[in-house]
């Protein structure tokens, strides 16, 4: 009973290649893979549970809250509510060195990556309503513990040919259960259930490989709207949101057939960046974590400049830049205890994408004008930081909400005119879509946060404890 997958369930029509057998517990990532003759076995160890034993695990896990929700609205009798529709959030992403510490041979370099579902929201379509009545919703969507992994594997998630492979089954798995019904017994009676995936908690680079988008360094910046990065730094703000999976398979066709016979710089320019197979369906968002750690990159970077004061003196040395760098260390070190970090995180960007860190920072700026500029800055950053973070901002931040895209459009103003040094005709993927595209996403899925590759990261944690291998911290 405790182990996952130890649940009657049928799916109606059955999965197409997948087995009806309900009782299935940790299975190798490989099967299911039908190799040809030319493919290279896969040299890879990976674990996985099959994707729609894990989704009837996960709603009996859920058993208890489904049914006091169905309680709350009234809807106990079975016959009122049978057809429910479970929204699922998927979040894969890669982690560097979880090689054995302890071990006496040289360190190898074994990199991972874990694949994971959350179960967002169940909602019942009951007669005589229009709207579908939500009887559970994920309260911390961000957390591991409702963060169910579904694969772990050893790869390096930029091989891209093993990653494609292993996933592929959970793909096609996918793909069979959008079009099928669960058949489950929940609270005594059997009830149906509909899923929705959302491939939302990837990080920009996941979602480049997996949507056959060129890498993030590309001129076309952006995994949701077709800009270049010099149309983005000279309108910041004025993007929509154009980008999706059909019309990546669409666009890899044409780059693939060339139909019009184009040089390969113009079919480059009419598929904008597409320049592989889609592998696997994400959901246009923003990644509210990285986006952080993007941006908080970018002002530690700016700070650097503005206390060597660049806009006067462009191309400075690299001793000077060097000297600029460690007087802002020492200075966040001594007024805010912030310890140097070798790769930006989570926790120091959140740290130091405060006012106080600002203040601070400016102790370093010569000039008055420009101290009251990155103030006006961080001022605005920290107002419309909330609305991608929160899980639910019409709830959590309403005026922040209201006022975003006055603010970014003030952001963008100063970006473009004091800090134009910077952002002449180029700007960071991060800084393009939070000034773009947060309000439309917000309005079309109704928040960025709860939809965030945080709970998997989390996860991330979990796995190097139970490897017993602590990663390598910084003394």
């Amino acid at each position: 009973e405790l182990l996952p997958g130890y649940h009657e369930f049928e799916w109606q029509p059955a999965l197409r290649n997948v087995s009806p057998d309900c009782h299935v517990g940790i299975i190798d990532g490989l099967s299911g893979w039908a190799a040809s003759v030319d493919d290279s076995p896969a040299d890879t160890i990976t674990r996985r549970f099959r994707y729609d034993v894990a989704l009837a695990s996960a709603l009996k896990d859920l058993e208890e809250d489904i049914l006091a929700g169905l309680r709350e609205r009234g809807l106990e009798d079975g016959a009122a509510a049978s057809h429910f529709s479970v929204m699922v959030k998927e979040s894969c992403d890669g982690m560097g060195d979880v090689s054995e510490k302890h071990g006496g041979g040289p360190a190898v370099p074994e990199k991972a990556v874990r694949f994971s579902f959350t179960v967002m929201s169940v909602s019942v379509q009951t007669e005589g309503r229009v709207e579908a009545v939500t009887v559970f919703r994920e309260a911390k969507p961000n957390s591991e513990l409702s963060c169910k992994p579904l694969s772990l594997m050893f790869v390096d998630e930029s091989d891209h040919e093993t990653l494609t492979a292993i996933l592929g089954p959970v793909v096609g798995e996918r793909d069979a259960m959008k079009r099928s019904r669960l058949l489950l017994t929940l609270g005594g009676l059997q009830r149906s259930f509909r899923f929705h995936f959302r491939g939302s908690g990837y990080d920009e680079k996941m979602v480049r490989e997996m949507e056959g988008l060129e890498a993030s360094g590309s001129t076309y910046i952006c995994t949701l709207c077709d800009s270049t990065r010099a149309e983005a730094s000279s309108n910041m703000v004025l993007h929509s949101i154009t980008r999706s999976h059909e019309e990546n398979l669409e666009r890899y066709e044409v780059w693939r057939t060339n139909p019009y016979a184009e040089s390969a710089d113009e079919l480059r320019d009419r598929v904008k960046g597409v320049s592989a197979k889609p592998f696997l369906e994400t959901q246009p968002t923003l990644d509210a974590l990285h986006c952080d750690i993007g941006n908080a990159t970018e002002f530690y970077k700016m700070f650097q400049d503005e206390i060597g004061e660049v806009f006067r003196k462009p191309n400075p040395s690299r001793e000077e830049r060097r000297s600029w760098r460690a007087a802002l260390d020492k200075q966040l070190r001594k007024k805010l205890k912030l310890k140097p970090v070798m790769r930006m995180n989570g926790n120091y960007a959140r740290r130091l994408m405060t006012q106080e860190a600002v203040e601070v920072v400016c102790e370093l700026v010569p000039s008055e004008e420009r101290r009251l500029a990155l103030g006006e800055l961080m001022g605005l950053y920290i107002q419309m930081k909330p609305v991608w973070r929160a899980s639910c901002p019409a709830k959590d931040c309403p005026d922040q909400l209201c006022r975003y895209s006055f603010n970014s459009q003030r952001f963008a103003e100063l970006l473009s005119t004091t800090f134009k040094y910077r952002y002449d005709g180029k700007i960071t993927n991060y800084l393009h879509k939070t000034l773009a595209h947060v309000p439309e996403i917000i309005e079309r899925d109704g928040s960025i946060g709860a939809w965030a590759s945080e709970g998997n990261e989390s996860g991330n944690k979990l796995f190097r404890r139970f490897r017993k291998m602590n990663a390598r911290q910084s003394k």
